[in-house]
């Protein structure tokens, strides 16, 4: 009897086990089936809602962000901290340091929805003030809505990313006033500089319904500049030798003082523009790949081309020289980065190494300005050069269109006509902005200052 009564408690325990099993799995199937009909679909293309970015592509644009605000601080305020004077190395650095600081706060504020969000042909919306609506992060099980420009990538990763060459764009102008413009002063004209100036022209040529981008199939004239050579280089170039006619010549100069910080600084931006170029791909795809290649091969050949110029015509090769001619290179192979390949490479770094060194001597000295750290000479040159040759060696193949080598000639017509409105608009608006700066606030410290250093003048510290 007891036996009896064990079995069927037995049986009872199995089919009760069983029947949960089979419930459990019912559950979990229904719930996959769940997520599998719930699943967002990948961001990209025409799929630009409640979707999933993609990993791959993230991972490589963080990775960027970091490698382009490295090219700041750091590696910008070292190159221009070593060439200047001693007593003049703290200002150097912490004009770096507070650009961007300054322009990341107006980029967050105002400059990216003005400069990559759809408004007009010549400036955007405010759509994205106080970057508000920012969803792509936040949105649950990662689910978002990315910029249209960036399709695959959180539109938080791609402010960041675009942020990071804001920033360094006005800092570059910096080495044209070294040693002798008011701190103040500094600060109301990047500032102003980076709304009126920079905004507008990274809208045009790279914003969803800007005149010139390439993207924009109701442009007016297509120019092609993959990662900066009108907006970044041209622009910043530009505003520098407005900058440096506004405050005239410093009444004292001396040779760089510690080439050891400037190799360190170029060393920094020379890795740190691998970020800036192949990032500006906004993917982790061939294109990103070939853009790596080609800035390392026109690095390489504009620096041995600029060591090699120097030697023969001066009779020593010198650290600082090769390092400059190794940044003409990156700045020449920037706006071409993703249009051409290893022989366009080569011949963009070959004019970058001798007219860039041409531009930071012979230029120099036949108009007689004081571009104290060749921000003209070598940013506006080898951004010109750049864009101009991108429109001669573009290959259809690697970036979607040809260029003069491959029957386009018109393409290089483009480029002239973003070059020469680039240059024109920058210079006129950077000149009124200068003019009201100087009526108000001042520009240019005193003479006693700069005798005695900005350091000690402006910020009250020294170096040792």
């Amino acid at each position: 009897m007891m036996e009896s009564r064990t079995s069927t408690r037995q049986r009872l325990v199995t089919l009760v086990v069983a029947l949960l099993g089979i419930a459990l799995l019912y559950l979990a199937l229904g719930e996959v089936a769940l997520a599998e009909d719930a699943a967002p679909p990948a961001c990209g293309g025409k799929i630009l809602e409640k979707c999933t970015p993609n990993s791959g592509d993230t991972a490589w644009m963080l990775t960027s962000v970091a490698l382009v605000l490295m090219m700041t601080v750091p590696g910008l305020g070292l190159f221009y901290g070593g060439m200047v004077r001693k007593k003049n190395v703290g200002d150097t650095v912490m004009t770096s340091f507070a650009v961007t600081c300054l322009v990341t706060i107006l980029f967050a504020i105002l400059t990216y929805s003005l400069a990559f969000r759809a408004g007009t042909p010549f400036i955007g919306g405010l759509d994205r003030m106080f970057l508000r609506d920012i969803l792509s992060d936040i949105g649950k099980g990662g689910i978002g809505n990315p910029n249209p420009l960036a399709a695959t990538i959180p539109e938080s990763v791609y402010i960041c990313f675009q942020m990071t060459f804001a920033i360094i764009t006005p800092a570059l102008i910096a080495g044209a006033f070294a040693e002798r413009m008011k701190f103040s002063a500094m600060l109301w004209f990047i500032g102003l500089w980076a709304i009126f100036v920079y905004a507008p022209i990274a809208h045009w040529v790279w914003g969803p319904d800007g005149i010139f981008s390439s993207g924009n199939d109701a442009a007016w004239v297509k120019v092609l500049d993959f990662a900066g050579g009108t907006v970044v280089h041209i622009n910043a170039g530009v505003a520098g030798l407005m900058c440096a006619i506004m405050l005239g010549k410093r009444k004292e100069t001396g040779p760089a003082h510690n080439m050891v910080l400037t190799f360190i600084g170029a060393s920094l931006l020379w890795v740190g523009w691998f970020g800036f170029n192949a990032g500006s791909a906004v993917t982790a795809g061939m294109q990103a790949g070939m853009a790596m290649l080609v800035t390392q091969i026109a690095t390489a050949v504009a620096g041995f081309t600029w060591m090699l110029v120097e030697w023969s015509l001066k009779g020593k090769p010198t650290v600082v020289g090769i390092c400059s001619g190794a940044v003409a290179g990156l700045v020449a192979i920037t706006p071409a980065s993703g249009f051409v390949g290893p022989v366009g490479a080569f011949v963009i770094g070959i004019a970058a190494g001798v007219l860039c060194y041409w531009g930071c001597t012979g230029l120099k000295a036949m108009f007689s300005y004081d571009d104290a750290l060749d921000c003209f000479g070598v940013h506006a040159l080898g951004g010109i050069v750049g864009a101009l040759l991108t429109g001669v060696f573009a290959v259809e193949q690697y970036g979607g269109t040809a260029g003069v080598l491959e029957g386009n000639p018109g393409q290089f017509v483009n480029q002239c006509i973003g070059v020469a409105t680039v240059f024109v608009y920058d210079a006129v608006v950077s000149l009124i902005i200068l003019s009201v700066i100087k009526l108000f606030v001042g520009l240019r410290v005193s003479e006693d200052m700069e005798r005695d250093g900005l350091d000690l003048a402006l910020h009250g510290e020294v170096v040792h």
